[in-house]
């Protein structure tokens, strides 16, 4: 099965103010090829834009027979899947834990849509704007081989690398949005 690892990563300036700008990047990765997709939006939330992050690069897959690996620093997202929180959802009508409806729900029903057609696919949290070589780099890795299936610090580097350039594609979805409008 061919394998295409998915790094993605929303951003917001002035997140929770009336005049907010969000960005979105994703990286889709196959083997030596390499792609990349941003874009930006006025009047969101970080959380719209991480979503919208793992939207755009699982609707840019044209085949669904696929293992899909999908790096992102967002608890939000990945939790949501590795702790099936989705499924809930759906059986409480779309009612959270905190017994409020659940937000973002019409981009939930989209994503998990997308989701639930590929054969595999997968989540994994990535420690944001790490930096290759620190002290907290270690610690992370260690957190991530603690919760996932171990990788060598020469894989979490890349891992790190890329989550950082999905970072930079969203912060340039940011500012295409702030200079046009």
């Amino acid at each position: 099965m061919k394998i295409v690892n998915l790094y993605t990563d929303g951003a917001c300036a002035n997140n929770q103010s009336k005049t907010n700008l969000g960005g979105w990047g994703t990286i889709l990765e196959y083997g030596d090829k390499i792609k990349t997709l941003h874009g930006g939006k006025a009047n969101t939330t970080n959380n719209i834009m991480e979503m919208t992050a793992v939207i755009e690069g699982l609707k840019a897959l044209t085949n669904n027979n696929l293992q899909v690996n999908i790096y992102s620093d967002s608890a939000y997202v990945v939790n949501c899947f590795t702790q099936k929180w989705y499924q809930k959802w759906r059986i409480n009508g779309w009612i959270n834990a905190s017994k409020k409806p659940v937000e973002n729900k019409e981009l939930w029903i989209e994503l998990i849509d997308l989701v639930e057609c590929f054969k595999q696919i997968t989540f994994h949290r990535v420690k944001g704007h790490l930096k290759v070589g620190t002290k907290d780099f270690d610690k992370w890795h260690l957190k991530y081989n603690q919760q996932f299936s171990p990788v060598s610090k020469e894989f979490y580097t890349h891992l790190v690398n890329r989550n950082n350039q999905a970072d930079a594609l969203a912060n340039k979805g940011i500012d295409e949005i702030r200079y046009t409008s």
